[in-house]
């Protein structure tokens, strides 16, 4: 059984802000564009035991959501580049 309320030691800050210069570079983002990087628990079957979730939130409104199947640490430059949008 899991313990939902154990506190995980949040991602790497070095590589959260990697991932979101990655995706700032690849999606050629403004200054006022919003990027958030997450990583999350997931504890229903056939799901990695994390994920790594993208928020990317435009001027304009537009939202997209990029999901990893791997913790932040494990997030490469190449998973972001081989995005198409």
């Amino acid at each position: 059984m899991f313990n939902l309320f154990k506190r995980r030691p949040p991602p790497d800050p070095e590589q959260v802000a990697r991932i979101k210069g990655w995706v700032a570079a690849h999606m050629t983002l403004e200054d006022d564009d919003h990027v958030s990087v997450a990583e999350l628990a997931c504890h229903e079957p056939g799901c990695p035991d994390f994920e790594t979730v993208v928020t990317v939130m435009k001027q304009d409104k537009r939202r997209f959501v990029l999901r990893f199947p791997a913790p932040v640490l494990e997030v490469s430059e190449v998973d972001v580049t081989g995005l198409e949008f």
